[in-house]
């Protein structure tokens, strides 16, 4: 029987928290199992991972800790885009790792439950979608 880090307390010693290379290639993966109709909605969009939200963005949303922010989407959604507006930059989600890392510790929810949760609700808040639309996509997801 192989030993796991919870048969074997010793056997924690050699996992790690994701880096964020790690992190990034989980949400890309996380993403890509969302429903086909679901990212289509999201032509061109980039999904970045840092440890924290920057100053700025803590400040502009009027939060105190770094820790109080998961994910973030910045860009216009797809159905508000026009055509004869100024070139414009990419929508992009960002996941902050820590604060998710974090969030984790203390929840009984999978890393990639939450990632892929984050990832909706960043995504379909900004489409307008119910909660009941994110949950019915995250659980087609897995």
């Amino acid at each position: 029987m192989s030993k796991t880090p919870l048969s074997d307390p010793l056997a924690w010693r050699t996992v790690a928290a994701p880096s964020l290379v790690e992190f990034e290639v989980m949400a890309r993966d996380v993403f890509a199992r969302l429903p086909g109709h679901f990212r289509a909605m999201c032509e061109g969009l980039v999904i970045q991972v840092d440890d924290f939200p920057t100053d700025e963005v803590l400040d502009h949303m009027g939060l105190e800790s770094e820790f109080d922010l998961l994910g973030l989407f910045q860009g216009i959604g797809l159905p508000f885009r026009s055509d004869s507006a100024p070139v414009q930059m990419p929508n992009m989600i960002w996941l902050y790792r820590r604060p998710i890392l974090d969030y984790w510790a203390d929840h009984e929810e999978t890393l990639g439950a939450i990632v892929a949760h984050v990832l909706v609700h960043e995504i379909g808040h900004h489409f307008g979608l119910s909660d009941d639309d994110m949950a019915a996509i995250e659980k087609a997801a897995g």
